[in-house]
């Protein structure tokens, strides 16, 4: 604990330098996070503010730029967007609910580093995160095209009209719930419900239309779907800001990479519109003064309304943990350093688990704030910190002035964030990938597109483990072929096998690990052995693993051939198989300890002594 609080400061410029420089490109987009989650561009400040500062604090990287990223905010777009509607639209009552599920993703990734999860990200599929990733890139574009044009659903009276007839009937339905939960039966105080009918206004019909047309038009197809009413109400100011930013970002690179190009066109998109005084539409009020911890996130937590967001919370954590953690390995590749994997998921835990008691929106390890901090001269964790103190320093003296942003600038820096982040080096394989990574991909890119982030991920995996798992099985089966020492190709070790004995031993040969994948192949095995077979040589020297499905299969095989009169031995039994055969008494019940032996020729031996003995016995006799 007290190396969490022990600081380099051999490298100070440097990191003081790293990060103004990793906080002033985190700055836009920050602001775009926030505005774009439904939380307004403060939620993105306080994330990258946090976040920032204490992932780099109690990280395992040194040199890591933490903040909203894309994947997080996706993420976290859909779980705003569904405890709002739960909550008839109100945001000031679905907040703690929303902020308690961000806190509880960051605890949950404290578990996954106190637990040791980093070091099964390696594991992680690529045509799953291949998927997800341009998932990600298209979900940000696509619904970022309607801001961008000025379009907002709530705003678009015909749209939030025709669900009006909706809004009444789930007006009325909660009123008919409330009156059930006083013990009012309707039937019978029917003039009940019709007086707090006549009490519904106006205003309260046309705040629900608002949110079942904000639901309605939410997500890609959501954005889709009005579309042909935001072509017919584009606003031609909003278009050409968003225009004139995506222009901006990737032609001023061509120029210099040396100041961000997202943040010229921050500035000079929103200087034009302020200082001509256009009438443009300016992103949500940024309230100035301190960040106010939302303490109702733990004095009024109620587990029962965040149960239904508890895998939402989990699959945060994992996907912030694998952010994080591939953005570590970019540093690593960078600096010559090494990070330490569990570690960092429990300083980014720690900085999700702060920014969401603040109001913030969760983040992880920032690969471009990375890379900018390293390349301006940022070595330790400072850097990161600087990093988060910068941009408390301009919300607390700029925020008045970050207000008169214009909410299609924000939405033209998003969709390049949308186009950058697409894995387009996994799109260009496919012609030459397999077939079945091929369709993993398309799966979860599809599916994480119009339906649901978490589901698709999860479903990917479980196609990728499926994949996977028939794969090794075909491969063992192929390489483990069930044949007599004649047909199968002999091992070196077998070349001198006496011709006398080649009937009455059978030899076996199982190469790679015996799970349930290729069990079946195996169980054959007892079936094909020779009548004229007296003796069965398993040899086991490349089987590195059994699981409990293979270790049965073993155990049935070696009943049948101890029933069938016939001699085991087991040659070059590994560790984990051997401690395995020993937990079922395979080994001694089965196979004695004399059957076991380190090398082929050992087994010859004493096959050879075995025979010379029997021929000894007979001549007694």
């Amino acid at each position: 604990m007290k190396d969490f609080f022990k600081f380099d400061f051999s490298n100070f410029k440097g990191d003081l330098f790293g990060g103004l420089t990793a906080g002033i490109v985190a700055l836009p987009l920050a602001l775009a996070f926030g505005v774009s989650s439904g939380l307004g561009p403060i939620a993105g400040l306080y994330g990258a503010i946090f976040v920032s500062f204490f992932a780099a604090m109690f990280g395992g990287t040194s040199t890591q730029i933490s903040g909203p990223t894309a994947p997080m905010t996706a993420v976290s777009i859909v779980l705003i967007a569904s405890i709002v509607a739960a909550n008839d639209g109100d945001i000031s009552k679905a907040l703690p609910i929303i902020l308690s599920v961000f806190v509880l993703a960051g605890l949950f990734q404290v578990l996954l580093g106190i637990s040791g999860f980093g070091k099964y990200i390696k594991y992680i599929p690529y045509p799953v995160v291949s998927g997800f990733m341009t998932a990600i890139g298209l979900i940000i574009l696509i619904t970022q095209i309607l801001p961008s044009m000025g379009y907002y659903p709530k705003e678009d009276l015909a749209f939030v009209e025709s669900f009006k007839p909706y809004a009444e009937e789930i007006i009325l339905d909660n009123i008919l719930k409330e009156e059930a939960g006083e013990g009012i039966l309707v039937l019978e105080h029917f003039e009940e419900t019709v007086k707090r009918s006549k009490e519904i206004t106006e205003l309260q019909i046309l705040k629900e239309s608002q949110t079942l047309a904000s639901s309605e038009a939410s997500g890609v197809l959501g954005a889709i779907k009005v579309l042909p009413n935001a072509l017919r109400q584009i606003k031609l100011l909003e278009l050409l800001l968003a225009l004139g930013t995506i222009i901006i970002i990737y032609g001023f690179k061509k120029i210099t990479t040396v100041i961000p190009s997202t943040l010229v066109a921050l500035f000079v998109m929103s200087g034009i519109a302020y200082g001509f005084g256009l009438n443009y539409i300016k992103i949500e009020e940024i309230p100035s003064g301190l960040p106010i911890p939302h303490f109702e996130v733990i004095t009024a937590f109620d587990f029962g309304q965040i149960t239904p967001y508890i895998f939402t919370a989990l699959t945060l954590a994992l996907l912030g943990s694998i952010d994080s953690l591939l953005t570590s390995v970019v540093a690593d590749n960078m600096t010559k350093t090494k990070h330490n994997p569990n570690k960092e998921l429990i300083g980014q835990g720690i900085g999700n688990s702060i920014a969401g008691l603040f109001g913030g929106l969760p983040g992880a390890g920032a690969t471009i704030r990375t890379v900018v901090n390293i390349n301006a001269g940022g070595k330790t964790r400072l850097s990161g910190m600087v990093a988060g103190v910068l941009l408390l320093i301009i919300l607390l003296a700029l925020g008045p002035v970050a207000s008169k942003i214009p909410a299609a600038v924000l939405a033209g820096i998003l969709i390049t964030v949308g186009i950058g982040v697409m894995d387009y080096k996994g799109l260009k394989a496919i012609p030459y990938m397999p077939k079945n990574e091929v369709v993993i991909m398309l799966v979860v890119m599809v599916l994480s597109s119009v339906w649901n982030l978490v589901f698709a991920v999860g479903i990917g995996l479980i196609l990728a483990s499926l994949t996977f798992m028939k794969k090794m099985g075909d491969l063992t089966a192929k390489r483990s072929d069930v044949k007599s020492l004649k047909k199968e190709k002999a091992w070196a070790d077998e070349k001198n096998f006496p011709e006398k004995l080649k009937e009455k031993v059978f030899v076996k040969h199982i190469k790679g690990p015996l799970f349930f994948g290729s069990t079946s192949d195996f169980q054959q095995l007892s079936k094909q052995i020779p009548e004229t077979a007296s003796t069965v040589i398993i040899r086991m020297e490349r089987m590195q693993y059994i699981d409990q499905s293979g270790l049965y299969a073993m155990e049935d095989i070696l009943v049948d051939l101890v029933k069938e009169g016939k001699k085991i031995l087991m040659v070059g039994l590994l560790e984990q198989p051997k401690m395995m055969f020993e937990k079922i008494d395979i080994i001694p019940d089965l196979v004695s300890e004399e059957c076991l032996f380190d090398t082929f020729d050992e087994s010859i031996k004493r096959l050879k002594e075995d025979i010379k003995q029997i021929s000894v016995d007979k001549n007694n006799i």
